[in-house]
């Protein structure tokens, strides 16, 4: 970092000198949304390499911004949490996406589609509740793409949680959700509903008819799809 100093003793040129650097606020975007291993981390921020992955998480250790510990039960496994200087980062790095969400174009923001990303955050922001007191499997399929990104699972259990999976994890599918990922990405971020997109069909549901029922419900949105555009 010091090699790209500012050379200003004004606070906010020392504190750019720690968060400015690429790939910096988005991973702590994912701290702060509560991942903690390396691997989880990766999946947040797939396009970025785990050398800089490792070398930025080494600068907010030394930032003091977050702490690593090993995990006595998994050795060699280490987890990363924000320190009390990390979470005074949480409503800047919110009021970034709120920003990002008002004044940039919902078209430039739909030139980057990223299905790993999309459907990592689709597996966090999952709401269990209007969904049955059982085991729930929720098929995703993007009949666009390379058959290695083509079908996602969402596993849904009342005890163990939500948990993704990008090979077939072996248990019967009770909804199908048929869609492209530009219209996935729409409605996750607030640009597009699903009944909007069943309409136009755009979007086709096969199963469970409680499930597909109730999608938009528990399908949750980006934290940021609330926020009303006002870019033109």
């Amino acid at each position: 970092m010091a090699q790209g100093s500012y050379k200003q003793f004004c606070p906010v040129a020392m504190a750019a000198e720690i968060l400015c650097t690429r790939w910096t606020v988005l991973l702590l975007r994912e701290l702060i949304a509560g991942s903690t291993r390396f691997n989880d981390l990766r999946r947040g921020v797939p396009r970025m390499s785990p050398a800089l992955l490792s070398q930025r998480l080494k600068e907010l250790e030394a930032a003091n911004v977050i702490t690593r510990a090993p995990l006595p039960s998994e050795p060699g496994i280490f987890e990363y949490r924000l320190t009390d200087a990390g979470h005074e980062l949480e409503p800047l790095v919110q009021a970034f996406g709120v920003w990002g969400q008002r004044w940039v174009d919902s078209e430039l923001s739909l030139q980057h589609l990223d299905v790993q990303l999309l459907m990592w955050d689709m597996r966090r922001n999952l709401d269990p509740d209007p969904l049955p007191k059982r085991r729930s499997v929720v098929q995703f399929q993007y009949p666009g793409l390379p058959a290695g990104q083509r079908s996602w699972w969402l596993l849904v259990d009342p005890d163990a949680g939500v948990d993704l999976c990008a090979i077939d994890p072996g248990f019967d599918v009770d909804l199908y959700v048929s869609t492209d990922l530009r219209t996935m990405t729409a409605i996750w971020m607030g640009f597009d509903t699903v009944r909007a997109a069943l309409g136009s069909e755009r979007m086709h549901l096969t199963g469970d008819r409680q499930l597909a029922a109730k999608i938009q419900t528990w399908l949750g949105l980006s934290p940021f799809a609330k926020e009303q555009k006002l870019a033109s």
